[in-house]
Protein backbone atom coordinates (compact mmCIF):
# COMPACT_ATOMS: atom_id res chain seq x y z
CA UNK A 1 0.00 0.00 0.00
CA UNK A 2 2.78 2.60 0.49
CA UNK A 3 4.76 2.41 -2.51
CA UNK A 4 1.04 2.93 -4.22
CA UNK A 5 -0.14 5.88 -1.96
CA UNK A 6 3.26 7.62 -2.47
CA UNK A 7 3.11 7.51 -6.18
CA UNK A 8 -0.56 8.48 -5.96
CA UNK A 9 0.51 11.22 -3.93
CA UNK A 10 3.18 12.78 -6.13
CA UNK A 11 1.00 12.52 -9.25
CA UNK A 12 -1.69 14.29 -7.54
CA UNK A 13 0.14 16.91 -6.02
CA UNK A 14 1.96 17.61 -9.37
CA UNK A 15 -1.32 18.03 -11.38
CA UNK A 16 -2.98 19.68 -8.38
CA UNK A 17 -0.79 21.54 -6.65
CA UNK A 18 -2.18 22.55 -2.70
CA UNK A 19 -2.90 25.85 -2.25
CA UNK A 20 -0.28 27.66 0.55
CA UNK A 21 -3.08 28.90 2.74
CA UNK A 22 -4.93 25.74 3.24
CA UNK A 23 -7.23 24.39 5.98
CA UNK A 24 -4.71 21.39 7.25
CA UNK A 25 -1.76 23.82 7.71
CA UNK A 26 -3.61 26.37 8.71
CA UNK A 27 -5.33 23.49 11.83
CA UNK A 28 -1.78 22.60 12.42
CA UNK A 29 -0.71 26.31 13.01
CA UNK A 30 -4.06 26.92 15.01
CA UNK A 31 -2.96 23.85 17.46
CA UNK A 32 0.58 24.41 18.00
CA UNK A 33 -0.08 28.20 18.95
CA UNK A 34 -2.81 26.69 21.64
CA UNK A 35 -0.71 23.81 23.07
CA UNK A 36 1.76 26.37 23.32
CA UNK A 37 -0.17 28.86 25.26
CA UNK A 38 -2.06 26.54 27.70
CA UNK A 39 1.11 23.91 28.29
CA UNK A 40 4.14 26.29 28.52
CA UNK A 41 5.34 27.52 31.72
CA UNK A 42 8.99 27.75 31.13
CA UNK A 43 10.08 24.15 33.17
CA UNK A 44 11.96 21.65 30.75
CA UNK A 45 9.53 18.60 31.46
CA UNK A 46 6.33 21.64 29.98
CA UNK A 47 8.76 22.08 27.43
CA UNK A 48 8.41 17.81 26.37
CA UNK A 49 4.80 17.87 26.83
CA UNK A 50 4.21 21.16 24.88
CA UNK A 51 5.78 19.91 22.66
CA UNK A 52 4.43 15.72 22.46
CA UNK A 53 0.93 17.33 22.11
CA UNK A 54 1.56 19.99 19.41
CA UNK A 55 3.64 16.69 17.68
CA UNK A 56 2.13 13.72 18.74
CA UNK A 57 -1.43 14.12 18.96
CA UNK A 58 -2.21 14.70 15.19
CA UNK A 59 0.32 11.32 14.39
CA UNK A 60 -2.10 9.57 16.55
CA UNK A 61 -5.07 11.36 14.65
CA UNK A 62 -3.74 10.19 11.47
CA UNK A 63 -2.67 6.60 13.00
CA UNK A 64 -6.18 6.53 14.36
CA UNK A 65 -8.10 7.10 11.40
CA UNK A 66 -6.15 5.24 9.23
CA UNK A 67 -6.70 1.92 11.58
CA UNK A 68 -10.34 2.95 11.89
CA UNK A 69 -10.68 2.77 7.92
CA UNK A 70 -8.90 -0.57 7.55
CA UNK A 71 -11.04 -2.08 10.25
CA UNK A 72 -14.56 -0.91 9.25
CA UNK A 73 -13.92 -0.88 5.52
CA UNK A 74 -10.95 -2.53 4.07
CA UNK A 75 -7.74 -1.46 2.74
CA UNK A 76 -9.50 0.71 -0.37
CA UNK A 77 -10.44 3.06 1.65
CA UNK A 78 -7.55 3.08 3.92
CA UNK A 79 -5.48 3.60 0.97
CA UNK A 80 -7.42 6.47 0.31
CA UNK A 81 -6.76 8.43 3.05
CA UNK A 82 -2.72 7.40 3.04
CA UNK A 83 -2.88 9.63 -0.09
CA UNK A 84 -4.76 12.10 1.52
CA UNK A 85 -2.09 12.26 4.25
CA UNK A 86 0.64 12.09 2.02
CA UNK A 87 -0.93 15.20 -0.29
CA UNK A 88 -0.72 17.59 2.04
CA UNK A 89 2.72 16.86 3.84
CA UNK A 90 4.39 15.75 1.11
CA UNK A 91 5.39 16.96 -2.47
CA UNK A 92 7.85 19.41 -4.51
CA UNK A 93 5.12 21.87 -5.63
CA UNK A 94 4.97 23.12 -1.93
CA UNK A 95 7.99 24.98 -2.67
CA UNK A 96 9.28 24.40 -5.66
CA UNK A 97 7.18 27.90 -7.40
CA UNK A 98 9.94 29.96 -5.02
CA UNK A 99 12.97 28.08 -6.83
CA UNK A 100 11.42 28.38 -10.54
CA UNK A 101 10.84 32.31 -9.66
CA UNK A 102 13.71 33.14 -8.78
CA UNK A 103 15.43 30.97 -11.63
CA UNK A 104 13.41 32.44 -14.09
CA UNK A 105 14.30 35.76 -12.90
CA UNK A 106 18.39 34.67 -12.81
CA UNK A 107 17.81 33.63 -16.63
CA UNK A 108 16.32 36.96 -17.39
CA UNK A 109 19.10 38.41 -15.88
CA UNK A 110 16.40 40.29 -13.51
CA UNK A 111 18.41 40.57 -10.00
CA UNK A 112 16.26 42.70 -8.12
CA UNK A 113 13.57 40.20 -8.86
CA UNK A 114 15.21 37.12 -7.68
CA UNK A 115 16.42 39.04 -4.52
CA UNK A 116 12.76 39.78 -4.04
CA UNK A 117 11.92 36.68 -4.41
CA UNK A 118 14.33 35.17 -2.16
CA UNK A 119 13.71 37.47 0.57
CA UNK A 120 9.91 37.19 0.50
CA UNK A 121 10.53 33.62 0.67
CA UNK A 122 12.90 32.89 3.41
CA UNK A 123 11.96 36.48 5.31
CA UNK A 124 16.01 37.53 5.19
CA UNK A 125 17.37 40.69 3.97
CA UNK A 126 19.11 40.38 0.52
CA UNK A 127 19.37 44.28 -0.49
CA UNK A 128 23.42 44.09 -0.84
CA UNK A 129 23.58 39.77 -1.46
CA UNK A 130 25.53 39.36 -4.89
CA UNK A 131 24.67 36.94 -7.83
CA UNK A 132 26.82 34.53 -6.94
CA UNK A 133 25.47 34.36 -3.41
CA UNK A 134 21.75 33.91 -4.81
CA UNK A 135 22.24 31.38 -6.63
CA UNK A 136 24.13 29.96 -3.46
CA UNK A 137 21.20 30.67 -0.89
CA UNK A 138 18.49 29.37 -3.93
CA UNK A 139 20.81 25.64 -3.78
CA UNK A 140 21.05 25.55 0.36
CA UNK A 141 17.54 26.11 0.42
CA UNK A 142 16.52 24.43 -2.30
CA UNK A 143 18.06 21.29 -0.95
CA UNK A 144 16.90 21.42 2.56
CA UNK A 145 13.09 22.09 1.48
CA UNK A 146 13.53 18.78 -0.97
CA UNK A 147 14.77 16.96 1.94
CA UNK A 148 12.19 18.37 4.67
CA UNK A 149 8.99 18.06 2.07
CA UNK A 150 10.13 14.54 -0.01
CA UNK A 151 12.85 12.63 1.47
CA UNK A 152 12.28 13.03 5.02
CA UNK A 153 8.55 11.82 4.58
CA UNK A 154 9.27 9.20 2.04
CA UNK A 155 11.27 7.88 4.99
CA UNK A 156 9.68 8.23 7.93
CA UNK A 157 6.06 7.01 5.92
CA UNK A 158 7.65 4.47 4.45
CA UNK A 159 9.33 3.12 7.79
CA UNK A 160 6.12 2.58 9.80
CA UNK A 161 4.22 2.04 6.97
CA UNK A 162 5.78 -1.16 7.19
CA UNK A 163 5.10 -1.69 10.68
CA UNK A 164 1.67 -1.58 10.02
CA UNK A 165 1.11 2.37 11.59
CA UNK A 166 0.33 3.86 8.07
CA UNK A 167 0.42 7.77 7.47
CA UNK A 168 1.73 8.38 11.48
CA UNK A 169 5.26 8.70 10.55
CA UNK A 170 4.63 11.06 7.65
CA UNK A 171 2.40 13.58 10.01
CA UNK A 172 5.33 13.35 12.89
CA UNK A 173 8.16 13.96 10.25
CA UNK A 174 6.31 16.79 9.05
CA UNK A 175 4.96 18.28 12.48
CA UNK A 176 8.29 17.62 14.03
CA UNK A 177 9.55 20.21 11.23
CA UNK A 178 7.15 22.53 11.94
CA UNK A 179 7.11 23.63 15.18
CA UNK A 180 10.95 23.43 15.64
CA UNK A 181 10.80 25.89 12.89
CA UNK A 182 7.38 28.23 13.58
CA UNK A 183 8.65 27.86 18.02
CA UNK A 184 11.86 28.94 16.80
CA UNK A 185 10.65 32.44 14.30
CA UNK A 186 8.31 33.27 16.88
CA UNK A 187 10.04 35.18 19.88
CA UNK A 188 6.75 36.56 20.63
CA UNK A 189 3.36 34.89 20.19
CA UNK A 190 0.78 37.18 21.41
CA UNK A 191 1.33 38.61 24.92
CA UNK A 192 3.70 35.79 26.14
CA UNK A 193 7.38 34.98 24.78
CA UNK A 194 8.13 31.46 23.42
CA UNK A 195 10.30 29.92 26.35
CA UNK A 196 13.44 28.67 25.44
CA UNK A 197 13.35 25.49 27.36
CA UNK A 198 10.76 24.87 24.93
CA UNK A 199 12.17 26.09 21.69
CA UNK A 200 14.95 24.00 22.51
CA UNK A 201 13.07 21.10 23.04
CA UNK A 202 11.26 21.31 19.62
CA UNK A 203 14.86 21.89 18.34
CA UNK A 204 16.44 18.57 20.04
CA UNK A 205 13.73 16.20 19.29
CA UNK A 206 13.82 17.85 15.69
CA UNK A 207 17.42 16.95 15.45
CA UNK A 208 16.75 13.24 16.71
CA UNK A 209 14.19 12.80 14.30
CA UNK A 210 15.99 14.10 11.27
CA UNK A 211 19.32 12.32 12.14
CA UNK A 212 18.79 9.68 10.19
CA UNK A 213 16.68 10.64 6.99
CA UNK A 214 19.06 13.77 6.64
CA UNK A 215 22.02 11.27 5.98
CA UNK A 216 19.68 8.61 4.15
CA UNK A 217 19.31 12.02 1.70
CA UNK A 218 22.68 12.52 1.45
CA UNK A 219 23.75 9.42 0.67
CA UNK A 220 21.27 9.09 -2.23
CA UNK A 221 22.71 12.52 -3.41
CA UNK A 222 26.08 10.40 -3.52
CA UNK A 223 25.08 7.30 -5.38
CA UNK A 224 23.39 9.95 -8.04
CA UNK A 225 25.78 12.50 -7.76
CA UNK A 226 29.93 12.73 -7.71
CA UNK A 227 30.07 9.94 -5.10
CA UNK A 228 33.59 10.49 -3.75
CA UNK A 229 33.35 14.17 -3.36
CA UNK A 230 29.91 14.04 -1.77
CA UNK A 231 31.44 11.14 0.84
CA UNK A 232 34.52 13.38 1.17
CA UNK A 233 32.30 16.62 2.27
CA UNK A 234 29.86 14.62 4.76
CA UNK A 235 32.97 13.21 6.24
CA UNK A 236 34.70 16.16 6.70
CA UNK A 237 31.88 17.72 8.15
CA UNK A 238 30.58 15.42 10.31
CA UNK A 239 33.56 15.49 12.05
CA UNK A 240 33.29 18.96 13.16
CA UNK A 241 29.89 19.03 13.47
CA UNK A 242 28.47 15.53 14.13
CA UNK A 243 25.21 16.21 15.00
CA UNK A 244 24.32 19.23 12.57
CA UNK A 245 21.77 17.43 10.30
CA UNK A 246 21.45 20.61 7.42
CA UNK A 247 24.85 21.10 7.43
CA UNK A 248 25.94 17.35 6.65
CA UNK A 249 23.27 16.79 3.85
CA UNK A 250 24.34 20.74 2.08
CA UNK A 251 28.32 19.24 2.68
CA UNK A 252 27.36 16.05 0.01
CA UNK A 253 25.39 17.79 -1.86
CA UNK A 254 28.38 20.72 -2.80
CA UNK A 255 30.33 18.04 -3.44
CA UNK A 256 27.94 15.67 -5.90
CA UNK A 257 27.45 18.55 -8.07
CA UNK A 258 30.74 20.34 -7.48
CA UNK A 259 29.83 23.43 -5.74
CA UNK A 260 30.71 25.71 -3.05
CA UNK A 261 28.20 26.04 -0.16
CA UNK A 262 28.02 27.89 2.88
CA UNK A 263 25.93 30.04 4.89
CA UNK A 264 23.44 28.84 7.71
CA UNK A 265 23.22 25.22 7.37
CA UNK A 266 27.10 24.51 7.49
CA UNK A 267 27.17 26.19 11.60
CA UNK A 268 27.18 24.62 14.36
CA UNK A 269 23.39 24.48 15.50
CA UNK A 270 24.63 24.57 18.95
CA UNK A 271 26.68 27.62 18.63
CA UNK A 272 24.23 29.63 16.18
CA UNK A 273 21.06 29.14 18.62
CA UNK A 274 23.73 30.86 21.19
CA UNK A 275 22.75 33.85 19.05
CA UNK A 276 20.86 37.29 19.97
CA UNK A 277 17.80 37.27 17.65
CA UNK A 278 18.68 33.55 16.01
CA UNK A 279 15.99 32.47 14.15
CA UNK A 280 16.94 29.25 12.99
CA UNK A 281 17.41 31.09 9.27
CA UNK A 282 20.46 33.37 10.17
CA UNK A 283 22.73 34.13 7.41
CA UNK A 284 26.76 33.77 8.25
CA UNK A 285 29.37 34.30 6.49
CA UNK A 286 31.87 31.65 4.20
CA UNK A 287 34.24 31.01 6.74
CA UNK A 288 32.77 27.59 6.54
CA UNK A 289 32.29 27.05 2.91
CA UNK A 290 32.55 23.55 0.90
CA UNK A 291 35.51 23.26 -1.69
CA UNK A 292 34.35 23.52 -5.00
CA UNK A 293 33.41 25.99 -7.80
CA UNK A 294 31.29 29.50 -7.23
CA UNK A 295 27.74 28.74 -7.38
CA UNK A 296 26.78 29.53 -11.11
CA UNK A 297 23.29 29.19 -12.86
CA UNK A 298 23.91 26.39 -14.57
CA UNK A 299 24.46 24.63 -10.99
CA UNK A 300 20.22 24.82 -10.30
CA UNK A 301 20.11 22.67 -13.11
CA UNK A 302 22.27 20.37 -11.61
CA UNK A 303 20.29 20.48 -8.55
CA UNK A 304 17.41 19.71 -10.27
CA UNK A 305 18.64 16.86 -11.93
CA UNK A 306 20.22 15.25 -8.51
CA UNK A 307 16.89 15.53 -6.58
CA UNK A 308 14.91 13.89 -9.27
CA UNK A 309 17.11 11.32 -9.72
CA UNK A 310 17.22 10.71 -5.40
CA UNK A 311 13.63 10.53 -6.15
CA UNK A 312 13.80 7.80 -8.89
CA UNK A 313 16.32 5.72 -6.65
CA UNK A 314 13.90 5.82 -3.54
CA UNK A 315 10.71 5.35 -5.52
CA UNK A 316 13.17 2.13 -7.62
CA UNK A 317 13.90 0.91 -3.80
CA UNK A 318 10.79 1.20 -2.36
CA UNK A 319 8.90 -0.81 -5.75
CA UNK A 320 11.41 -3.87 -5.34
CA UNK A 321 10.55 -3.68 -1.35
CA UNK A 322 6.79 -4.27 -2.15
CA UNK A 323 7.64 -6.68 -4.73
CA UNK A 324 9.19 -8.57 -2.94
CA UNK A 325 6.99 -8.60 0.11
CA UNK A 326 4.02 -9.08 -2.22
CA UNK A 327 6.14 -12.40 -3.96
CA UNK A 328 7.24 -13.37 -0.23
Amino acid sequence: MSFFAILFALLIEQARPLARSNAVHAGLRAWTVSVRRNFDAGQSYHGWVAWGLAVLAPALLALGVHLLLTWLVGWPLALVWNVAVLYVTLGFRQFSHHFTRIRDALEGADEFTAREELAQWQQVDTTEVPRSQVVRHVIEYSVLAAHRHVFGVLFWYSALAALGLGPMGAVLYRSAEFVSRYWSRQGFMGAQPVSERLQSAARQAWMWIDWLPARLTALSFAVVGSFEEAIDGWRFHAQRFPNDNDGVLLAATAGAINVRLGGEALKAREDASLMPGFDGEADFDDSDSTPGRLPELSHLRSVVGLVWRSVVVWLLLLALLTLARLLG
